[in-house]
């Protein structure tokens, strides 16, 4: 008996890793050298690309392909039909190949709404949330509220999920304190 689930839809390639209580619904691909951690949920039609790595906790809605060079930490949450990139300059005639992807990550926590876009090589920050339909184009710093084409910080986010008073820093919701030393945002 697996402890993970494969809706019979989905294709699961060789030499990948799936961890216990993880999810995978219909019509998903999960290609070949990915590493995904326990109790993720994959939507309809994801597409995992070649070595790509998933920590725990992970949820990912439907219609989104994470490509090669995308690394996604614990906890990260990527709404509906939200598009990872992976080069920067695409050349149907002149295919560049893995080598030349660009490296993204999205660290612990991090939520990216629906439809929005994450141009390759940049870091979007623990505990971030960039709205749906913004396009981020830049590193994106822990506890950022992102969002506009291109996407700019528009305010700070508690972990909770909540937008953060500039004047008070202190989430009504659950309580959590925030500072702001030089520009970074710190919970007390």
């Amino acid at each position: 008996m697996e402890k993970y689930f494969v809706h019979e839809s989905s294709y699961v390639d060789e030499a990948v890793t799936i961890g216990c209580g993880t999810k995978i619904w219909h019509f998903c691909h999960i290609q070949k050298g990915v590493q995904i951690g326990e109790n993720c949920t994959l939507g309809q039609n994801v597409n995992i690309s070649n070595n790509v790595k998933i920590g725990n906790g992970v949820k990912i809605q439907n219609n989104v392909s994470v490509y090669e060079g995308v690394e996604l930490e614990d906890y990260v949450f990527c709404g509906p039909s939200m598009v990872f990139t992976n080069d920067l300059t695409p050349r149907s005639k002149y295919p560049k190949g893995s080598e030349s992807y660009k490296r993204t990550l999205v660290k612990y926590g991090a939520t990216i709404g629906a439809n929005a876009t994450i141009v390759s090589g940049i870091t979007i920050g623990r505990w971030a949330l960039v709205a749906a339909g913004a396009v981020v184009t830049k590193d994106v710093p822990d506890y950022a509220l992102m969002a506009g084409v291109p996407a700019k910080q528009i305010g700070w986010v508690c972990e909770c999920g909540k937008p953060l008073k500039r004047e008070e820093l202190k989430c009504k919701a659950c309580g959590r304190e925030y500072m702001l030393e030089t520009g970074v945002l710190l919970e007390k």
